[in-house]
């Protein structure tokens, strides 16, 4: 099954309302001009897996040309619209793009240089590629080839490489991952969630992915700089859950008025892309009594989820990222191969059908994080006793400082236990005896005097090892991050 066909299995003649953005669109409206988008598509000559881009943040616009790409059988290929021109035109060049969806507002980002063959659809001129017409044909041709192999999305994500890295997402990849998340969560029709994560990221995509199958809602709210707006949003539409990553909860718990609010919809939070420090986790838990906390992990390469830590046990393994997902198997390994003693630090390593099929013509840094059937994460890891998991860092985030190995999420959870430190993220700097010394980037909810660099540097000293108390402090009115909420740690570099 096509994953449009797959998602819209059980909803495409329902009159209920899907979105909420500027208005109500039900499922019927939305599938019609899906139909019509993927005929229009046809129409153009596109081929099986022709690549085909979208420029948009958060819309209807990008929900009805996402599933109108993938249905005409072509590769949809969402792009984050804050990446810079050379970037973009990178990615347009190396996949051959046969047409482009854009918000009209996002066209100077398409730069001069673009091949005047590519399609260019935008909000305003969309109707007219759709041609319009009383009885609209719809193709059941099934896809060519395998759904393990037809490639229905690449999404591209900044890698150790110069140049961005395009994660190839099978039809059947999707399905699997959607149908995991969906049984974990114990998603049905009458969940709403409020949607702040944007689409072109596998969390958003995720988002969108499972509440669509089961036939839910999205509430769309671009606006999270200002965090009130979110709280009056799951009040005002009665959302069931919201997702995140560890920014926004920061920002909420420090910046809006949560804590004094009384939300009674909701049934479950989630949070994933990066580590939620544990002070913020333990105010969760105090703020929102009664509600659902998920705590997960994944990579774009696993789809979007690999682990969850069930509520139920959140307290008591407090730091874990839980074990895999229904259908996929996690584990931690050394250098040989083999699974840790519990309390070892190895390498997370992941198979299940959730698993990219590759990188985007570049079989080399493929074969580096796929191999013997698992995806090599990159990420360091122990585990406990009961086989749960505990993320130490990225294997290129630890910080060798005087000969030890040390991991930035330590520091970084000491730290931000100070009431007035809103984030906190510590690197490894060149230092000509340490090898490398520790700088820590501190934001402050306040301009609080007594919190200055002598007074960070004392606290670690009180809570931490001599060699893991930071050399360097850095105070800043924000962290650099990406659309996407992930601190940019290349930056702080």
């Amino acid at each position: 099954m096509n994953f449009t066909d797959y998602i819209f299995e059980f909803s495409s003649e329902l009159d209920k309302t899907a979105i909420i953005h500027k208005g109500n669109i039900s499922y019927k409206e939305i599938y019609l001009k899906i139909l019509m988008i993927s005929n229009g598509i046809k129409r153009t000559k596109a081929g099986y897996e022709d690549k085909i881009l979208l420029i948009s943040e958060n819309s209807p616009f990008f929900i009805e040309s996402y599933f109108g790409i993938i249905k005409s059988g072509c590769t949809c290929v969402p792009i984050n619209p804050t990446l810079s021109n050379q970037d973009i035109e990178y990615i347009i060049n190396s996949c051959n793009a046969n047409a482009i969806f854009i918000e009209k507002r996002f066209l100077d980002k398409l730069g001069t240089t673009i091949n005047k063959d590519i399609k260019i659809i935008t909000e305003e001129s969309l109707n007219d590629f759709l041609e319009i017409e009383e009885n609209i044909n719809v193709d059941e041709e099934a896809i060519e080839s395998d759904l393990k192999n037809h490639v229905a999305v690449i999404l591209f994500t900044s890698g150790s490489t110069a140049k961005p890295k395009g994660v190839m997402l099978t039809h059947y990849n999707l399905c699997y991952n959607t149908n995991s998340i969906i049984e974990y969560f114990k998603l049905s029709s009458k969940d709403r969630i409020e949607v702040v994560l944007p689409f072109y990221y596998c969390f958003g995509t995720s988002l969108l992915h499972t509440h669509f199958r089961v036939g839910g809602s999205l509430v769309i709210n671009n606006k999270f700089m200002f965090p009130e707006s979110v709280l009056d949003d799951i009040e005002k539409y009665q959302c069931t859950g919201f997702a995140g990553v560890p920014s926004n909860y920061q920002i909420l718990l420090r910046k809006s008025s949560i804590k004094n609010r009384n939300l009674p919809s909701i049934r479950y939070i989630a949070q994933a892309g990066g580590k939620l420090p544990d002070s913020f986790i333990k105010e969760l838990i105090q703020t929102l009594s009664g509600v659902e906390i998920f705590i997960m992990y994944g990579q774009t390469e696993a789809t979007a989820r690999l682990s969850y830590l069930p509520p139920n046990i959140l307290e008591k393994k407090l730091g874990s990222i839980g074990k895999g997902i229904p259908g996929t198997e996690l584990k931690v390994i050394d250098k040989e191969g083999n699974k840790i003693k519990a309390g070892d630090i190895g390498e997370v390593v992941a198979s299940g059908g959730n698993i990219m099929k590759g990188y985007f013509n570049d079989k080399e840094e493929t074969d580096k994080v796929i191999r013997n059937g698992y995806l090599y994460t990159g990420d360091l890891a122990t585990e406990d006793k009961d086989g749960y998991i505990y993320i130490v860092a990225r294997e290129k985030q630890i910080i060798k400082s005087g000969g030890n190995r040390i991991s930035p999420k330590e520091i970084e959870n000491i730290i931000i236990q100070i009431p007035s430190v809103i984030e906190a993220a510590v690197i490894g700097t060149p230092d000509d005896i340490l090898g490398e010394a520790i700088k820590a980037f501190i934001v402050l909810n306040n301009k609080d005097l007594e919190v200055n660099e002598k007074f960070i540097i004392e606290y670690c000293k009180a809570n931490l090892p001599s060699y893991k108390v930071p050399k360097h402090v850095v105070f800043l009115d924000a962290l650099p991050k990406n659309s996407s909420g992930k601190v940019m740690i290349g930056d702080l570099k």
